[in-house]
């Protein structure tokens, strides 16, 4: 009698939450990487509406949903941009965002993005990173996040922010080893011919900026 054949596991769901002036790559650089596992991570694009939404940059993308339609996803991404901040006062964007964290498996958020989630309260008593160059800046519309100064990314639980705009590629490789084991992450940065900066707390930026002491 034929063995039964394992069952076919359910690829999980991401969505992209997108907003006019998103930062290009800290969208595209995560779904590089977490778009680049078929079978295993499926992508959305959610907006606030279905129209194109132009990225800082100027590129426009078309939204698969938008927050009205779009179902909670397993994984949340939110990108950053100066215009993030402009979200918190978009209460149809909040609401969805909110009920989306709730219910993820993993959120996450590169730059600016984590403003926005902490300024929804989604961040609440959490530990988090952002931009260092906006750091100062942005950190206040958030008072109730624990803000960690010199940090590549940081991960508290369920909830993954990173620094600036490239740190999201470094991030996301850290979500595909928590998902999906070490060996995947590398093998994932490798095919990117990407140098992987792996240690959450390399951040040379963070001194830079003045936040820390070099």
């Amino acid at each position: 009698m034929a063995e039964p054949s394992a069952p076919i596991p359910t690829p999980r769901t991401l969505a992209a939450f997108v907003f006019p002036g998103f930062e290009t790559l800290d969208l595209y650089g995560p779904l590089e990487m977490l778009g680049s596992l078929p079978g295993r991570v499926e992508v959305a694009i959610v907006a606030e509406t279905r129209e194109a939404v132009a990225s800082v940059q100027g590129q426009r993308l078309l939204p698969d949903a938008d927050v009205d339609d779009a179902p909670m996803p397993d994984l949340l991404l939110v990108p950053g941009g100066d215009s993030a901040i402009d979200v918190l006062q978009r209460e149809r964007s909040l609401d969805w965002l909110r009920r989306a964290a709730a219910d993820a498996e993993l959120v996450l958020s590169v730059c600016t993005g984590s403003i926005l989630l902490g300024g929804a309260g989604i961040l609440d008593g959490r530990r988090a990173t952002t931009n260092k160059r906006d750091f100062l800046a942005t950190i206040g519309l958030a008072p109730q996040v624990e803000w960690i100064r010199q940090a590549r990314w940081v991960e508290d639980g369920k909830y993954f922010t990173s620094s600036g705009v490239s740190a999201g590629m470094d991030m996301s490789l850290a979500v595909i080893g928590r998902l999906f084991g070490r060996d995947e992450a590398e093998e994932m940065a490798a095919g990117c011919e990407y140098d992987w900066h792996d240690d959450p707390h390399w951040d040379p930026f963070a001194v830079e900026a003045g936040l820390v002491a070099g």
